[in-house]
C-alpha cells in the first residue's frame, strides 16, 4: 500500500529535483511507486529503494529523504496490515537497530505534519519545537542539540529567504540540520507558497534540486 500523501510527495519531489538538475528524474516516479506499494517487509523494501539509488547515482541526494518517506509510508499504510502491537515487537526493535544511521530529521517533521492534519491545526515552528520535539524538556536534550541552529535563528521566520540562505551556508558541516535548514525554515515561513514564492525560494536556495524537492514534500504533507 502507498499512503496518498506519500504518493503525491514522491512525484512532486522528483519533478522539483528534475527542474533544478540536469538529470531527468521524473521517469523514476513509477519505479518508486512500485517499491512503496510492494507487499515485501520493510527491510526488503529499503533494500529495493537503495538499489535504485545505487544504480542511478545522479539521484543520490534524495536517498535519505526517500528513506524517510518509506518509513512514513510504513507507519501510515503498511503497519495497518500487521499485528496491532507490531511497533512494540522485538522484530521492529531489530529493524530500528539496523536502520539507526538511516534517514534525516525530515522524518520527525513529516510525523509532525501528519499530527497537525489529524488535529486540524496549522503547522508552526514554535509548536513543532516545543510541543512536538519538546526541546525545552530536560529528557529531550538530544533534540535540543540537533535543533539548536533552528532554535537560535527562529527570528529568520520573519526575514527574507536570502537571510535564511546566508545562515544555512554558515552552519557547521557536522550539523545534522545543515542540508534541511533552508527548506525547513522557508517552509515554516510560508507553508503554502505560490509558484512565484517558490521561484524566489529557489533563487536563494543552497542546493536548488535538493532544497526544492524537500520543500515540495513538506507542502504536500501540509495540504
Amino acid at each position: 500500500m502507498t499512503d496518498p500523501k506519500v504518493k503525491i510527495a514522491i512525484e512532486a519531489a522528483l519533478n522539483a529535483f528534475s527542474k533544478y538538475n540536469s538529470f531527468e528524474a521524473t521517469p523514476f516516479t513509477t519505479v518508486f511507486y512500485e517499491v512503496f506499494a510492494s507487499e515485501k517487509d520493510f527491510l526488503t523494501k529499503s533494500a529495493m529503494l537503495d538499489e535504485i539509488f545505487d544504480d542511478y547515482p545522479q539521484l543520490e541526494a534524495m536517498r535519505e529523504i526517500f528513506f524517510d518517506l518509506l518509513l512514513i509510508n510504513f507507519f501510515s499504510a503498511d503497519v495497518i496490515k500487521l499485528e496491532e502491537d507490531y511497533l512494540d515487537s522485538p522484530e521492529w526493535e531489530d529493524i530500528e537497530e539496523q536502520t539507526l544511521d538511516r534517514g534525516t530529521e525530515l522524518l520527525n517533521l513529516l510525523l509532525y505534519l501528519n499530527e497537525c492534519g489529524d488535529e486540524d491545526i496549522e503547522p508552526e515552528l514554535e509548536d513543532y519545537l516545543k510541543e512536538f520535539l519538546l526541546v525545552d524538556e530536560d529528557e529531550f536534550q538530544d533534540e535540543y542539540r540537533i535543533y539548536e541552529p533552528v532554535i537560535a535563528n527562529q527570528i529568520l521566520i520573519e526575514s527574507p529567504v536570502a537571510e535564511i540562505s546566508k545562515v544555512a551556508t554558515k552552519l557547521p558541516e557536522d550539523s545534522e540540520l545543515k542540508e534541511l535548514f533552508y527548506p525547513m525554515m522557508c517552509f515554516f515561513q510560508n507553508t503554502s507558497p505560490s509558484s512565484e514564492e517558490k521561484s524566489n525560494i529557489a533563487a536563494h536556495a543552497v542546493n536548488k534540486d535538493f532544497d526544492m524537492a524537500v520543500l515540495e514534500i513538506l507542502t504536500c504533507f501540509a495540504e
